[in-house]
């Protein structure tokens, strides 16, 4: 089932229906004027749907509109699925947040720290705290991505064949080598900076557990939810219903196959950061989930208490992303956000400037996707388009407002 069917009068919810249709003419216009080749949205207040809208394509060039089934490249919306599968492990007494990393991976038994020079000659120091399972969630371990450019390290990555994509043959566990095995931008808990961290928590499941990432998240998330649709890879049988993905150029969005193809056969590397594909009718059974503690339809997924660990503010002293967080790149605004273990968490809605209420956790992934949990007015929404880099539009900003808005009671 992938259709999106509203049961409910938005009144009955809260909102103004005549206000909501607002979405529709903002993002309207994204396609009118080519910024988008298409999008879809959703909007839902106590788990059920309030308003959805749609329009253009999925394949412009083909000439497919977009569908409540389209299939969608989540990247790093794949991260709060992947923070949830090392909770329920967490809950299973397999680990403490607090325990060192380097109990399971060999390279950070002893990590070091960069300090100065170049990266074909670092000088590090050792790192004075373990890089421990907390810092891995809330991506305060000092690891980083190749594709960042602002680091020394993150040319490191790049040497070794880490930039937006993997060496040839490596599998995740060589990976994880590779990036453990280079110097950290900071020492563990002192920063926050956007990494693959994600994918060495990933790495870890796969220990844990004695399964691969994608079989435990199968079994112990998609299944159990209903969500038949989110896959690592788009089958054949499903690639009529896959859209394409596009870059901008001249303020025009231009497809881009080579990326696009990639999705069309099974993955080099299951990392836990990214590379899941899904549908909106999916991703909304997973943020329906968290929205009610934990659990959807008789079926609990991890403890609302867990949930609620998770989605409190991690860094030091309840700090910011705006005063805490390196120069990188990141799926979330700085100013009043904090991060939790596995979602950005807002922290003071004045400081963000937004409708955003405190409490409020969220995250994108990088062809302009979003979604985000609203505890306190009961809501979730998420946006779904196929537009490299997330960065290009205010999209979030946008959308976040034009909820809010709406909303009436």
């Amino acid at each position: 089932m992938s259709s999106l069917e509203i049961q409910f009068d938005p009144f009955e919810l809260g909102f103004d229906a005549t206000r909501l249709e607002r979405i529709q003419t903002h993002f309207d216009q994204y396609v009118d004027d080519s910024r988008l080749a298409g999008w879809l949205a959703t909007v839902s207040r106590g788990g059920e749907l309030v308003w959805t809208g749609k329009a253009g394509h999925r394949d412009r060039e083909k000439g497919l509109a977009v569908a409540d089934d389209t299939i969608w490249r989540i990247y790093s919306m794949t991260k709060p699925l992947t923070s949830i599968a090392t909770m329920i492990l967490y809950e299973e007494g397999l680990f403490d947040l607090n325990d060192d990393a380097g109990k399971w991976i060999e390279a950070l038994k002893n990590p070091r720290v960069y300090v100065s020079g170049p990266p074909n000659n670092p000088r590090t120091v050792p790192a004075i705290e373990p890089v421990r399972i907390h810092h891995l969630l809330s991506h305060t371990s000092g690891l980083t991505y190749g594709f960042h450019y602002t680091h020394v390290t993150d040319a490191i990555y790049r040497a070794k064949g880490y930039d937006f994509g993997y060496p040839k043959d490596a599998d995740l566990a060589q990976a994880v080598h590779d990036w453990c095995s280079s110097p950290l931008v900071f020492q563990p808990g002192t920063g926050w900076n956007y990494s693959v961290a994600t994918d060495v928590l990933g790495r870890l499941i796969e220990i844990w557990s004695g399964q691969s990432l994608d079989v435990f998240m199968r079994e112990r998330i998609l299944e159990p939810l209903g969500m038949d649709d989110t896959e690592w890879w788009c089958p054949p049988e499903k690639q009529d219903r896959l859209a394409m993905l596009y870059v901008p150029v001249n303020g025009e969005s231009v497809a881009h196959e080579p990326i696009a193809r990639a999705a069309t056969r099974p993955p080099q590397l299951l990392g836990g950061g990214g590379g899941l594909l899904s549908t909106a009718y999916d991703y909304n059974r997973f943020m329906s989930m968290l929205l009610r503690g934990g659990q959807l339809d008789g079926v609990r997924i991890i403890s609302s208490r867990t949930l609620q660990l998770m989605t409190m503010n991690h860094l030091p002293d309840n700090t910011d992303l705006e005063d805490f967080a390196t120069d990188s790149f990141s799926e979330a605004d700085y100013a009043g956000v904090g991060f939790g273990l596995g979602f950005s968490v807002v922290g003071d809605q004045a400081k963000n400037k937004s409708l955003v209420p405190e409490g409020s956790f969220a995250w994108g992934g990088a062809a302009s996707t979003a979604f985000w949990v609203d505890p306190v007015e009961d809501l979730t929404v998420s946006f779904f388009t196929q537009l490299l880099p997330s960065s290009t539009y205010p999209i979030r900003r946008d959308l976040q407002r034009l909820v809010y808005q709406a909303l009436v009671d």
